[in-house]
């Protein structure tokens, strides 16, 4: 596999994805230290976003119903999804706390673990920390690009068949795909194996305007969706004039917040992806800022990806045939095995995706329970002790299983079925 920056000689990670084991890989430098980061400036309402040549003005997401407190049990009261008068998702319910993770986990952390009611999406019962704080996302965001590119396919602006070649100023980081490779394949790395290149060619053909729409239509004012991978890595490895120059992006909206991003696109395809990797193990080595993170790359908050997996699963209004697509390409993203929930038997559908990269881990998935219970979770660590942080999975995961025990029930694995005896032996 490739590497990508860190430390030289030891510090180096892996940046493509290591998901054969199931770490269906996610990729890319990060880090923030442990104390709490400040939160970008809000965003303007989701009618106000950028529309993109040839797409319709995205329209605000209303409020779910409130539920009468006598119409369902105290412990399934529903916690319906709320918005200020801009549009924007209000902070996270009032929900009771995480639990302790179960293994050491260093830096800052977040965790949004809820069940979700499947007619109005609002929280049934949930455990959050930090669940409003702002975190870097890797390769998590990688999903919003299957929903766009989704959407795009039901308008007839994209077809599955479409096929790309590689150049030097699209190939990103670690592996990529070969030359000539249809929409559907591209769809399936870049969320299988989080190949970088598969992603940043699907979300310059979707358009970055129409990704960041993913988050503008529900309200979700705090995640930004809008840079290819190439873009953040450029951004800050300080070879972006225009990220280096201006300091604007940070609190950037709407029109104002597109405009600067092709700008940074425009200034990240300019390099080879080699040339690029090496300014970041410089950048790392000598001049790396923990709040350069939250400056460069893709953000959101627990609770607003928790949201975002609940609409894309639940309701993301799309053709059964743009559907079963992405049911079908999320399913191969890493988490199921993770479970014990999984362990338990008790797994009907799951579908999620994860991200790694310089002192950053992020884990995001939904599944159905045998029994019809629809959950979401959203894991979050940023400025681990650990430069490479693929390791921490299994810490990650014992907490994740954690939040879950904690809203559905404790899901207990069943015993392993006795080996079948030799011939021979009793």
């Amino acid at each position: 596999m490739p590497t990508v920056p860190g430390r030289r000689g030891a510090g180096r990670f892996l940046l493509g994805a290591a998901l054969t084991l199931g770490l269906a890989a996610c990729q890319q430098p990060a880090a923030h230290r442990a104390e709490p980061a400040s939160s970008p400036v809000r965003a303007a309402a989701p009618g106000a976003a950028p529309v993109a040549s040839g797409e319709s003005a995205p329209q605000p997401v209303t409020a779910a119903p409130k539920t009468s407190p006598a119409a369902v049990p105290p412990s399934r009261l529903i916690r319906p999804e709320l918005r200020d008068p801009g549009g924007c998702l209000t902070a996270a319910p009032t929900v009771a706390k995480a639990p302790t993770p179960p293994l050491p986990l260093s830096g800052r952390l977040g965790l949004w673990v809820a069940e979700i009611d499947p007619e109005t999406l609002g929280v049934i019962r949930a455990v959050g920390t930090n669940p409003d704080s702002v975190f870097p996302l890797a390769s998590t965001y990688k999903q919003a690009v299957l929903w766009a590119l989704l959407r795009e396919f039901d308008a007839g602006r994209v077809s599955p068949t479409e096929r790309f070649d590689v150049s030097r100023g699209t190939q990103s980081l670690g592996t990529y795909p070969f030359d000539g490779m249809n929409v559907r394949d591209l769809s399936t790395r870049m969320i299988q194996y989080s190949d970088n290149t598969a992603t940043d060619l699907l979300h310059r053909r979707v358009g970055l305007g129409r990704v960041q729409a993913v988050a503008d239509r529900l309200g979700l004012c705090r995640t930004r969706l809008i840079l290819p991978t190439r873009d953040w890595w450029v951004a800050q490895s300080g070879l972006s004039a225009t990220f280096s120059g201006t300091s604007r992006w940070a609190g950037a909206t709407g029109a104002e917040r597109l405009r600067l991003a092709s700008l940074i696109d425009a200034d990240a395809r300019q390099y080879p992806a080699g040339y690029i990797q090496r300014q970041l193990d410089l950048y790392f080595d000598h001049r790396y800022q923990p709040a350069d993170d939250l400056r460069a790359h893709n953000l959101s908050t627990p609770y607003e990806l928790g949201t975002l997996l609940a609409h894309e699963f639940l309701d993301p209004g799309l053709s059964p045939r743009a559907r079963k697509w992405q049911r079908e390409v999320m399913a191969r993203g890493f988490g199921r095995r993770a479970l014990r929930a999984e362990a338990a038997g008790n797994v009907a559908f799951f579908g999620g995706k994860g991200g790694n990269g310089w002192r950053l881990l992020t884990y995001s998935g939904y599944f159905q329970t045998k029994d019809g219970r629809q959950v979401v979770y959203a894991f979050m660590q940023h400025g681990a002790d650990q430069t490479y942080t693929m390791p921490n999975t299994r810490r990650a995961f014992a907490w994740i299983n954690a939040g879950i025990d904690a809203v559905i029930g404790a899901q207990i694995p069943r015993p392993l079925a006795p080996k079948p005896a030799k011939a021979g032996h009793p």
